[in-house]
């Protein structure tokens, strides 16, 4: 699936170039990314920055580009394996009702069975692709609440943040919590991808990776694949970086407190 928005964020991240924000600002914007999220992304302190690079790169930030959505399952011969059976006039429900009424003829069971396999591939397929994307959206925001907590705690040492330390301090804490959260939210959508069907070879049915490779791929449809993901591994390590992190920075706010509170 495609990363346009988190490579462009990722991107902007890092920048280091002087005058090369803007330029990443856009691409981020075009990519479907929010204000907010710029923002974060870039480490600016007011929105207003973002506006006003968007304008200097010929943006107007009033034309939000419509937001991605989930893409409609395809449909194959007329096929899109949710609704395939359910409606008695669908291709593959009139092989299968022909074939059951004359079962001695070869050529509409072998027909039947081609549209079945066909519909089981699409349905497959268009299941893939729906966990496919719910697991990019799901990693997109683990990465994003991840950064924040970074943001919420550089705040804390910036001298023209407006309001208390401790309220800055707590919008840190909730930000650690939120960033747990996410992590948890995106292995459970990692989980259920790789419990999805594929159309690997030897992981699967062979007679659905013929449908796939002979009949959904020609017909122009995007290939899709299930990518090498130990979510389990990954999130304990996420978590365990995370608390690490958050332990070493609770001493230095308690050793911030305690001169504070001797003043």
């Amino acid at each position: 699936m495609s990363t346009e928005r988190e490579d462009a964020l990722a991107a902007l991240r890092e920048w280091s170039v002087p005058g090369r924000r803007a330029d990443l600002v856009a691409a981020a914007w075009k990519a479907g990314a929010t204000v907010v999220a710029i923002a974060e992304a870039a480490r600016v302190g007011s929105r207003q920055t973002i506006y006003d690079d968007l304008r200097a790169r010929g943006i107007d930030p009033r034309s939000r580009p419509k937001e991605k959505n989930m893409p409609a399952p395809i449909t194959v011969e007329g096929l899109n394996g949710i609704t395939d059976l359910e409606d008695n006039d669908s291709p593959v429900a009139r092989a299968v009702l022909q074939a059951r009424g004359d079962l001695a003829s070869p050529g509409l069971n072998a027909e039947a069975r081609r549209l079945m396999t066909l519909s089981l591939a699409v349905g497959q397929y268009n299941d893939l692709r729906a966990a496919l994307v719910d697991e990019e959206e799901a990693r997109a925001e683990r990465d994003r609440a991840r950064h924040l907590v970074d943001v919420r705690w550089e705040a804390l040492a910036d001298p023209s943040s407006k309001g208390s330390w401790l309220h800055g301090h707590h919008a840190y804490v909730v930000a650690v919590d939120n960033a747990h959260r996410a992590i948890d939210a995106w292995k459970a959508a990692a989980d259920l991808l790789q419990r999805k069907g594929s159309f690997q070879r030897g992981e699967g049915d062979n007679l659905l990776a013929d449908a796939y490779e002979q009949s959904i791929l020609p017909a122009g449809h995007p290939p899709v694949s299930k990518p090498d993901i130990d979510a389990e591994a990954e999130a304990a390590r996420l978590h365990e970086e995370l608390d690490a992190e958050h332990s070493r920075r609770k001493a230095l706010a308690a050793d911030t407190l305690g001169l504070a509170t001797q003043n």
